[in-house]
């Protein structure tokens, strides 16, 4: 096998022993598909990793930035108690739409909130501090979401940031790729950034080679 079918079988391994028969996360991905969203949801494994991560915070508010057809956002209000809350952000209408029915199959109306729109012009209408924020939409916009995640931030809050190896990309120093570009403006800004501390974990699995970036706000 190559080394992405080896990976694929691992998290198939691991999705299997760890996680039981899931008929909710499954229609999400077939309502998806069946609307013509692109597959670019984060893996089975990669969601419960969120919903555990939060729930490891003791997250009350969430925020996500960027939508798709909601199985990020599913997993993610997985990991609220009772009364949580999460607000979750998403450029297209379409998406949104289908988000919205996958969001009310899952149960989750009332702890979700869908505002549509472009990121940057419905980010100045939340009002802080969220708890955990995940940020998962267009990489050259990444460093401008930063920014809005510590305004809207306070101190402890976690900030993740999906995609940001692009499957090796992210150390060509002068490419032409705009999503690459994105991601290392956006690491040149936390590199400089005092009010958070983070590191970034590489991965691999059925969505490939990439990684993420994880970091805890300190003031």
């Amino acid at each position: 096998m190559t080394s992405a079918e080896t990976w694929t079988k691992v998290d198939e391994y691991y999705t299997g022993k760890l996680q039981k028969s899931d008929s909710i996360m499954d229609t999400v991905l077939q309502a998806n598909h069946a609307a013509g969203l692109p597959a670019i949801d984060v893996s089975p494994n990669q969601g419960k990793f969120l919903s555990l991560l939060a729930q490891l915070k003791g997250a009350k508010r969430i925020l996500e930035i960027g939508t798709l057809g909601g199985y990020s956002t599913i997993w993610l209000a997985r990991g609220l108690p009772e009364d949580g809350r999460l607000v979750t952000l998403e450029y297209s209408e379409k998406h949104a739409k289908v988000a919205e029915q996958n969001i009310h199959n899952a149960g989750f109306d009332n702890k979700v909130e869908i505002k549509t729109g472009a990121a940057l012009d419905t980010l100045p209408t939340l009002e802080g501090p969220f708890d955990f924020i995940f940020i998962d939409a267009d990489k050259q916009n990444n460093a401008n979401y930063l920014k809005w995640a510590l305004l809207l931030s306070q101190p402890g809050t976690v900030i993740i940031t999906d995609n940001v190896v692009r499957g090796g990309k992210v150390i060509e120093e002068r490419g032409d790729d705009e999503s690459v570009q994105g991601v290392r403006t956006f690491v040149d800004m936390l590199s400089e950034e005092a009010r958070i501390d983070s590191t970034a974990i590489q991965t691999v699995g059925s969505k490939g080679y990439d990684g993420f970036v994880i970091g805890i706000v300190k003031e």
